[in-house]
């Protein structure tokens, strides 16, 4: 199976998942995004791009907390979930949602976002060049100063190894495809970045075992 083919595997797979569990994550935001927005806020940041925003439980509360959130996804059913619940709470004037596919280039110009985050958006079904692609356009988005705030599950975690390989770190289980990262792909993503922090930490019932990574741009 090609990269591509993969990648159009996982997309129908997670828009039938959507579909079948609306409002699957529920309705709190994960720690990770707490943890970002405090991060954009102590930088004074007002616009935030989400990546991988799902059915919108992350992006809900950014808005919540006063940002002017963009939400991207390549579910349509997804965000199609995330608007009606932004409209449900009228924070629908700080929300926008479209559909994108991050191995195309982000429909944002250059340093027109304070923040982006990724809450297990870069360690899905992408090759490595693709997520240096990706974490080179978070970077032509992002405002000098700006904060990127992402998680990764790692070469660590339970599932690394298991289920179908498709080389490049990336296994299949349960239907759903995972890139885990080895410690080294963090740093070479941050290269040209300051990096803030790598922080371990582990979620839901497996636990999954996972990185949170933060970076800036330089002013």
């Amino acid at each position: 199976m090609t990269d591509d083919e993969l990648a159009d595997v996982q997309q129908a797979h997670w828009q039938a998942t959507y579909a079948a569990h609306p409002g699957m994550y529920g309705e709190q935001p994960s720690a990770p995004a707490v943890y970002a927005a405090a991060e954009f806020r102590a930088a004074d940041a007002s616009e935030v791009l989400e990546l991988g925003a799902g059915h919108g439980r992350d992006a809900l509360y950014f808005a919540r907390e006063g940002f002017t959130v963009h939400a991207t996804d390549f579910s349509p059913t997804g965000l199609e979930q995330l608007r009606e619940a932004a409209r449900a709470e009228g924070i629908d004037g700080r929300v926008t949602a479209s559909v994108h596919d991050v191995r195309e280039p982000l429909p944002l110009p250059d340093a027109s976002v304070d923040g982006v985050f990724a809450h297990m958006l870069l360690c899905m079904a992408l090759s490595t060049k693709e997520i240096h692609d990706l974490v080179d356009e978070v970077r032509r988005v992002l405002r000098p100063g700006g904060t990127f705030v992402y998680t990764v599950r790692h070469t660590g975690d339970a599932h690394y190894g298991v289920g179908t390989a498709h080389g490049d770190d990336i296994y299949e289980h349960g239907g759903f495809a995972v890139h885990f990262f080895p410690r080294t792909l963090v740093a070479a993503l941050a290269q040209g970045w300051n990096l803030t922090e790598v922080h371990a930490f582990e979620e839901g019932d497996l636990p999954r075992r996972l990185w949170r990574v933060t970076q800036t741009v330089g002013r």
